[in-house]
């Protein structure tokens, strides 16, 4: 009788194997750090430094120049408008979607559209809206034409010209990421509420509303971000004046007398980051809440 022997791993193989897991970390650690954490102390760094170097609060102090307070007043309001419509229409949207087959080719289609489109923005967005309402857009020319009502030549770089730009992009992005909560409603859950006598409205109000709550508000601060941050599309559509916050770093970079102001620049882009942080965290603390349903 022969005892079979288990071959002793080398140390190094090991050593290899155990590293493994972390090894695989290194590219996404790498990348947040060279995109998300170097930008971020540059920022912070330069929002605190005069021209000359030096630790200052002029830069922070610019920021309560009445043309900053518009344009942060401006950045919030089509950012809530634009994130609540998105919101709502896009989670009607995903409850629809949940009434098809999970495998049907129309659930396929609608999410593989809203994929692309939550990331269709920028110029190119920009031309296609300018290109349909804009002076001399298709939609433009035929109202014009047929029914003699012409659209206003600088709709689409005014601040409720951007909305429907913005729903553009907003809408499928609510869809994505609100869809996985609404599938989350279980059908046994709707089956007991009928059983005990509850109608449609009392089985929404009691129990489907407070379960998708936490999802829908994250979602919707997901959306208020999206917006607030989002700069190539107004950009490409606004050029003479900068009457959101993002097109203020734009302004304080490139002066038209050359001179720009770029600590100031950074203070604003500070003041992005640090909304955009709170919202995120808010974000966690809600997406945690909502976790604890589909456990």
């Amino acid at each position: 009788m022969t005892t079979a022997t288990i071959p002793q791993a080398p140390a190094q193989r090991r050593g290899l194997r155990a590293a493994g897991p972390f090894l695989g970390t290194v590219p996404f650690f790498l990348y947040t750090a060279l995109f998300l954490l170097l930008p971020t102390a540059i920022v912070v760094i330069g929002a605190f430094q005069d021209k000359d170097g030096g630790f200052s609060f002029e830069n922070i102090a610019e920021l309560g120049d009445a043309s900053v307070l518009d344009a942060l007043w401006n950045s919030v309001v089509l950012s809530l408008v634009t994130a609540v419509i998105g919101a709502v229409v896009g989670g009607v949207l995903a409850y629809v979607l949940t009434t098809t087959s999970p495998t049907g080719a129309m659930r396929r289609l609608v999410t593989a559209a809203c994929s692309v489109l939550a990331q269709f923005g920028g110029a190119l967005l920009a031309f296609a809206f300018i290109a349909t309402i804009g002076a001399n857009g298709l939609i433009s020319r035929f109202l014009e034409d047929s029914l003699g009502t012409k659209v206003a030549p600088d709709l689409l770089s005014t601040l409720s010209g951007l909305i429907p730009v913005y729903l553009y992009f907003q809408i499928p992005l609510m869809v994505i990421v609100f869809l996985p909560a609404v599938d989350g409603l279980r059908p046994q859950w709707r089956e007991a509420a009928e059983t005990l006598g509850g109608s449609t409205w009392v089985y929404w109000r009691k129990i489907g509303f407070p379960l998708l709550m936490p999802s829908f508000l994250g979602s919707l601060l997901l959306l208020f971000a999206n917006a607030f941050s989002a700069y190539a599309t107004a950009a490409a559509l606004i050029s003479q004046y900068n009457p959101l916050i993002a097109l203020q770093v734009r302004g304080k970079l490139i002066a038209e007398t050359g001179l720009g102001a770029p600590n100031v620049a950074k203070a604003l882009a500070l003041l992005m980051v640090l909304v955009v942080a709170i919202l995120m965290v808010l974000y966690y603390w809600l997406q945690r809440r909502a976790s604890r349903w589909s456990r």
